[in-house]
């Protein structure tokens, strides 16, 4: 049971300081928190190099791409079975990358749906679903945190497929809200002449997608068949806590 899992940040991509700070902000997702925080303007301003950005506010251009260069995702991950190991990987790569990411989204739907509630294309209600699909998240996340992720580091156990059944229950409910979000953006498509938060924010979104899909997959189709087949070939599909 090996996995591959593809990121989308562009192939022709490369993170550096005399690019334009409006373009690493909607080729980065998570950069614009970083900006916000350091008062650098990628929206109105986003036309001049990060050198020039950085320069302008008296930061060390060194520094600010050193936080970027922490944004970024590998393109593949090792291929890997071991419990713990996947449990290690799915809380850092995707469970702490989640809480990074949703509020940032969820920050900026409200800022384009407010300056730009005229327009035709504005995704109103984004923020809302997205608060939504935040607390469901999070619920579910602890849940594995604090009780399947420990029991199946533990070795698993004859009762393992509740939680389990109950988990792939959860991420068929997140997938339609993954849904509903892309089905509001066009498929997270900015329309033309969309502003600089606008393409992040779409930008982050899309990113937001192959990442809790890759996330879904990897427990779905990795993680838990492990454990599953291990207790049917114990005759306990049912939980019954029965040793075989």
């Amino acid at each position: 049971m090996n996995a591959r899992l593809q990121t989308t940040e562009p192939a022709d991509f490369v993170l550096n300081a005399d690019q334009a700070i409006g373009q690493i902000a909607v080729n980065l997702p998570g950069s614009t928190a970083v900006f916000r925080r350091l008062k650098l303007d990628f929206c109105c301003g986003g036309q001049i190099s990060l050198k020039q950005a950085a320069a302008d506010k008296g930061l060390d251009v060194q520094s600010v791409l050193q936080d970027l260069a922490g944004l970024q995702r590998t393109q593949e991950t090792a291929e890997m079975t071991d419990p713990a190991a996947l449990v290690y990987h799915i809380l850092s790569r995707y469970h702490e990358v989640h809480r990074q990411q949703l509020p940032e989204l969820i920050r900026m739907a409200r800022r384009v749906e407010a300056v730009h509630r005229d327009h035709p294309l504005v995704p109103q209600g984004l923020a809302e679903l997205l608060e939504a699909m935040e607390e469901e998240l999070l619920s579910h996340m602890e849940k594995e945190e604090t009780i399947l992720f420990p029991m199946l580091t533990a070795g698993g156990s004859p009762f393992v497929t509740a939680p389990i059944d109950m988990m792939r229950s959860e991420h068929t409910d997140h997938g339609a809200m993954l849904g509903a979000v892309l089905e509001l953006t066009q498929d997270a498509t900015p329309p033309d002449g969309a502003c600089n938060t606008w393409r992040a924010l779409y930008a982050g979104i899309a990113q937001l997608n192959d990442d809790l899909i890759n996330h879904i997959h990897l427990e779905n189709n990795v993680l838990f068949p492990q454990f599953e087949a291990a207790v049917a070939e114990q005759g306990c599909g049912s939980g019954c806590g029965c040793a075989g």
